[in-house]
Protein backbone atom coordinates (compact mmCIF):
# COMPACT_ATOMS: atom_id res chain seq x y z
CA UNK A 1 0.00 0.00 0.00
CA UNK A 2 1.49 3.28 -1.04
CA UNK A 3 2.08 6.18 1.57
CA UNK A 4 -0.24 9.28 1.48
CA UNK A 5 0.32 12.23 0.05
CA UNK A 6 3.15 14.23 1.79
CA UNK A 7 4.54 11.23 4.05
CA UNK A 8 8.30 11.86 3.08
CA UNK A 9 8.24 15.25 4.03
CA UNK A 10 6.77 14.63 7.19
CA UNK A 11 9.43 12.08 7.72
CA UNK A 12 11.72 13.48 6.40
CA UNK A 13 10.71 17.04 8.54
CA UNK A 14 11.14 14.62 11.68
CA UNK A 15 14.84 14.13 11.02
CA UNK A 16 15.73 17.49 10.66
CA UNK A 17 14.18 18.80 13.54
CA UNK A 18 15.71 15.25 15.37
CA UNK A 19 18.88 16.61 14.26
CA UNK A 20 18.71 20.32 14.87
CA UNK A 21 17.76 19.38 18.51
CA UNK A 22 20.72 16.91 18.84
CA UNK A 23 23.18 19.53 17.06
CA UNK A 24 22.13 21.95 19.15
CA UNK A 25 22.56 20.25 22.28
CA UNK A 26 25.40 17.81 21.65
CA UNK A 27 27.81 19.18 18.66
CA UNK A 28 27.94 18.03 15.19
CA UNK A 29 31.09 15.28 15.56
CA UNK A 30 29.52 13.87 18.11
CA UNK A 31 25.90 12.93 17.04
CA UNK A 32 25.42 10.22 14.69
CA UNK A 33 22.94 9.80 11.61
CA UNK A 34 21.88 6.40 13.70
CA UNK A 35 21.46 9.05 16.77
CA UNK A 36 19.45 11.54 14.94
CA UNK A 37 16.91 8.36 12.78
CA UNK A 38 16.51 6.77 16.62
CA UNK A 39 15.12 10.85 17.99
CA UNK A 40 13.12 10.74 14.88
CA UNK A 41 11.75 7.68 15.59
CA UNK A 42 13.24 6.02 12.85
CA UNK A 43 15.65 3.46 11.61
CA UNK A 44 18.94 4.80 10.16
CA UNK A 45 18.51 2.46 6.97
CA UNK A 46 15.65 5.08 5.71
CA UNK A 47 18.20 7.96 6.26
CA UNK A 48 19.43 8.05 2.58
CA UNK A 49 16.10 7.84 1.05
CA UNK A 50 15.86 11.51 2.23
CA UNK A 51 19.19 12.76 2.40
CA UNK A 52 22.67 12.43 0.43
CA UNK A 53 24.82 12.70 3.26
CA UNK A 54 25.32 14.60 7.05
CA UNK A 55 26.43 17.63 5.57
CA UNK A 56 23.14 18.05 4.02
CA UNK A 57 21.45 17.57 7.32
CA UNK A 58 23.77 19.79 8.95
CA UNK A 59 22.95 22.35 6.21
CA UNK A 60 19.05 21.69 6.67
CA UNK A 61 19.14 21.60 10.78
CA UNK A 62 20.52 24.88 10.55
CA UNK A 63 18.02 26.47 8.64
CA UNK A 64 15.52 24.82 10.84
CA UNK A 65 16.94 25.99 13.78
CA UNK A 66 17.28 29.40 12.97
CA UNK A 67 13.97 29.48 11.57
CA UNK A 68 12.53 27.88 15.07
CA UNK A 69 14.70 30.25 17.30
CA UNK A 70 13.37 33.24 14.87
CA UNK A 71 9.39 32.02 15.78
CA UNK A 72 10.49 31.73 19.33
CA UNK A 73 11.98 35.55 19.66
CA UNK A 74 8.69 36.90 17.31
CA UNK A 75 6.35 35.25 20.09
CA UNK A 76 7.78 36.60 22.82
CA UNK A 77 8.17 40.12 21.21
CA UNK A 78 4.42 39.17 20.61
CA UNK A 79 3.29 38.47 23.72
CA UNK A 80 4.91 41.48 25.73
CA UNK A 81 4.20 44.95 25.91
CA UNK A 82 7.10 46.04 26.74
CA UNK A 83 9.14 49.00 24.85
CA UNK A 84 11.30 49.06 22.70
CA UNK A 85 10.66 45.58 21.43
CA UNK A 86 14.52 44.53 20.88
CA UNK A 87 14.44 44.07 25.22
CA UNK A 88 12.36 41.38 24.99
CA UNK A 89 14.50 39.17 22.73
CA UNK A 90 17.75 40.18 25.00
CA UNK A 91 15.88 39.38 27.82
CA UNK A 92 15.02 36.18 26.30
CA UNK A 93 17.97 35.33 24.78
CA UNK A 94 20.15 36.02 27.83
CA UNK A 95 18.00 34.04 30.05
CA UNK A 96 18.51 31.13 32.17
CA UNK A 97 15.96 29.31 30.49
CA UNK A 98 17.70 29.44 27.24
CA UNK A 99 20.99 28.78 28.61
CA UNK A 100 20.20 25.82 30.00
CA UNK A 101 17.67 24.51 27.00
CA UNK A 102 20.57 23.89 24.61
CA UNK A 103 18.52 21.16 22.68
CA UNK A 104 16.22 23.89 21.97
CA UNK A 105 18.31 27.31 21.89
CA UNK A 106 19.88 29.26 19.03
CA UNK A 107 22.00 27.30 17.21
CA UNK A 108 24.39 30.01 16.35
CA UNK A 109 26.57 29.87 19.49
CA UNK A 110 25.95 25.83 20.12
CA UNK A 111 27.78 25.66 16.79
CA UNK A 112 29.82 28.31 15.34
CA UNK A 113 33.46 26.83 16.76
CA UNK A 114 32.38 23.36 14.65
CA UNK A 115 31.10 25.51 11.69
CA UNK A 116 34.21 27.11 11.39
CA UNK A 117 35.79 23.81 10.69
CA UNK A 118 33.03 22.63 8.12
CA UNK A 119 33.05 22.64 4.80
CA UNK A 120 32.27 25.74 2.50
CA UNK A 121 28.93 24.66 1.84
CA UNK A 122 27.48 24.52 5.45
CA UNK A 123 29.57 27.75 6.01
CA UNK A 124 27.87 29.49 3.44
CA UNK A 125 24.35 28.02 5.29
CA UNK A 126 25.46 29.13 8.21
CA UNK A 127 26.06 32.32 7.17
CA UNK A 128 23.38 33.06 5.50
CA UNK A 129 21.01 31.81 8.46
CA UNK A 130 23.24 34.50 11.18
CA UNK A 131 22.33 37.44 8.33
CA UNK A 132 19.21 36.49 8.51
CA UNK A 133 19.61 36.48 12.41
CA UNK A 134 21.33 40.08 12.25
CA UNK A 135 18.98 41.71 10.28
CA UNK A 136 15.83 40.28 12.39
CA UNK A 137 17.66 41.69 15.69
CA UNK A 138 18.62 45.04 13.48
CA UNK A 139 14.66 45.52 12.44
CA UNK A 140 13.24 44.51 15.90
CA UNK A 141 15.52 47.55 17.20
CA UNK A 142 15.78 49.93 14.76
CA UNK A 143 19.30 50.16 14.06
CA UNK A 144 21.64 49.56 11.28
CA UNK A 145 23.21 46.24 10.10
CA UNK A 146 26.54 47.18 12.18
CA UNK A 147 24.51 47.78 15.46
CA UNK A 148 22.94 44.97 15.12
CA UNK A 149 25.73 42.90 14.32
CA UNK A 150 27.86 44.42 17.18
CA UNK A 151 24.29 43.98 19.79
CA UNK A 152 23.86 40.11 18.45
CA UNK A 153 27.50 39.27 19.00
CA UNK A 154 27.75 40.53 22.31
CA UNK A 155 24.23 38.66 23.51
CA UNK A 156 25.81 35.05 21.51
CA UNK A 157 29.46 35.67 23.41
CA UNK A 158 27.64 35.80 26.57
CA UNK A 159 25.87 33.14 26.32
CA UNK A 160 28.43 31.13 25.20
CA UNK A 161 30.66 32.26 27.96
CA UNK A 162 27.49 31.35 30.42
CA UNK A 163 26.77 28.16 29.30
CA UNK A 164 30.89 27.76 29.69
CA UNK A 165 31.52 27.45 33.10
CA UNK A 166 31.06 25.59 35.71
CA UNK A 167 30.27 28.22 38.61
CA UNK A 168 26.26 29.07 38.01
CA UNK A 169 27.03 32.14 40.17
CA UNK A 170 29.30 33.33 37.13
CA UNK A 171 27.04 32.31 34.24
CA UNK A 172 24.28 33.94 35.94
CA UNK A 173 26.60 37.25 36.22
CA UNK A 174 27.67 36.85 32.71
CA UNK A 175 24.32 36.64 31.57
CA UNK A 176 23.01 39.90 33.75
CA UNK A 177 26.19 41.26 32.25
CA UNK A 178 24.96 40.91 28.86
CA UNK A 179 21.93 41.78 29.34
CA UNK A 180 22.93 45.27 30.74
CA UNK A 181 25.69 45.57 28.20
CA UNK A 182 23.28 44.42 25.01
CA UNK A 183 20.41 47.13 26.39
CA UNK A 184 23.04 49.93 26.81
CA UNK A 185 24.02 49.39 23.16
CA UNK A 186 20.55 49.78 21.98
CA UNK A 187 20.23 53.07 23.73
CA UNK A 188 23.82 54.34 22.59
Amino acid sequence: MPYPKGHKMKVRSKIVESAAQAFRANGIQDVSVPFIMKGAGLTHGGFYSHFDNKEQLVAEACRYAVSDTLALLQEAVDQEKQDPKINVVIDYYLSTHHRDRTEIGCIIPALSVEIARSSEEIRQIFTQELERMITFISNLGGMDQSKGSALFSSMVGSLVLARSVNDPKLSDSLLSAGKQYAKALVNS
